[in-house]
């Protein structure tokens, strides 16, 4: 029968094919090897490919989709329900092809060229931040050790190590001093690089008309800009901003049963490092100048006083991602607004029934009587 649909394990070296027909039913079971993969897919009729969202997938989703075929990224998480019996290769190539014909399942764009060197760049960025971490913590504990105590902040660390090194009087003996001389060396140097890194974002981030629209909105610069533009492109695979939100872990999760709703913490799920950034970058703007002028000051402002600025933080981030979700799609410019002015914080809510009641009334009462 005529193929198509296909779901392929990606793997290093053997690959195993699942080919479906119409029906969803499997026809012809497959395993080459990584060589042979192009060579059969050119001899099909254009189907479409499922294909795991793991590592080398969106290189081999633009060489299939050069071939004609229609190619679907699938996340492990959601192919892993379909998996009969145990994990061995066919039976995960059986999961991604049933996954792969489900109608309400959700897809992940492949990435361009362009969207993976940005990726990477992210990546190597986040390598080397944790690096000057690393280092800056070592630093201050080999001082700890001896006595020395350096402030919060990188100014605060070299300030010590410089003091420390200058006197003489202290017990840092002399292969200590040079230990402390190398490893401010290696920060150094580690500095140097990362501020190389975000030099190279900056000039992306003001070559693409894409990132320039994005950073008009407060709270994202090139960092969030570059990054968001390289995980979800033109964000087309996402219905709404709120979909965005969710898949970035910015929306509560729920713990809901017979018709309560009951909301937890924010779910985390997606990119840690995009979610880190958006909210680092709404902290920027609770903490910043911009709190003053920005469109939703008196919300912000009602809501820190309220719930404290962590929430605050998230609640906006989830904002911004709904608001660059509508920029992505849509190609449109950010319009902000007009600023409401500040009233008070949260209406009160009532304390048992009878207020409502209570309220109502009066409002009956106030109202102008009818002849």
């Amino acid at each position: 029968m005529k193929i198509t649909a296909i779901g392929i394990d990606l793997a290093k070296s053997v690959f195993p094919l699942s080919c479906g027909n119409a029906r969803g039913e499997v026809v012809e079971r497959k395993l080459l090897k990584r060589a042979q993969v192009l060579e059969y897919l050119a001899t099909l009729e254009p189907c479409v490919v499922g294909l795991e969202a793991c590592g080398g997938a969106h290189y081999w989703a633009r060489a299939i989709e050069a071939l004609g075929h229609r190619v679907k990224l699938l996340s492990p998480a959601l192919v892993a329900p379909y998996r009969k019996g145990q994990k061995h290769d066919r039976n995960d190539a059986d999961a991604i092809l049933e996954a792969l014909t489900r109608p309400t399942m959700r897809f992940v764009a492949p990435k361009s060229i362009a969207q993976q060197d940005l990726s990477e760049l992210h990546r190597v960025r986040s390598r080397r931040l944790k690096q000057r971490i690393a280092l800056s913590n070592q630093i201050r504990a080999l001082l700890h050790e001896r006595g020395l105590v350096a402030r919060a902040g990188m100014p605060g660390l070299r300030a010590a190590v410089t003091a420390a090194l200058a006197d003489e009087r202290n017990e840092l003996s002399p292969a200590m001093r040079e230990l402390l001389g190398e490893l401010m060396a290696e920060l150094r140097e580690v500095e140097a690089r990362l501020k190389t890194v975000d030099q190279r974002l900056g000039e992306v981030a003001r070559h693409d008309e894409r990132c320039r629209r994005l950073c008009e909105v407060p709270g994202v610069g090139p960092l969030i800009s570059t990054a968001i533009v390289a995980t979800v492109g033109n964000a087309r695979e996402f219905k709404s901003g709120r979909e965005l939100s969710a898949y970035l872990g910015l929306v509560p999760r729920q713990h809901s049963s017979g018709g309560k709703t009951v909301l937890l913490g924010i779910t985390k799920h997606g990119d840690r490092y995009l979610r880190t950034l958006l909210i680092h970058g709404a902290r920027s703007v609770l903490y910043g100048k911009q709190h003053q002028t920005h469109p939703r000051a008196a919300w912000m402002t009602r809501l820190m006083a309220a719930r404290g600025p962590n929430l605050a933080a998230v609640a906006l981030a989830n904002h911004n991602a709904r608001v660059l979700w509508a920029l992505l799609s849509r190609g449109e410019r950010y319009r902000p607004q007009a600023q409401r002015p500040a009233t008070r914080s949260f209406p009160p809510r009532p304390s048992s029934a009878g207020a409502a009641v209570r309220r109502a009334v009066a409002k009956n009462c106030s109202a102008p009587q009818t002849p």
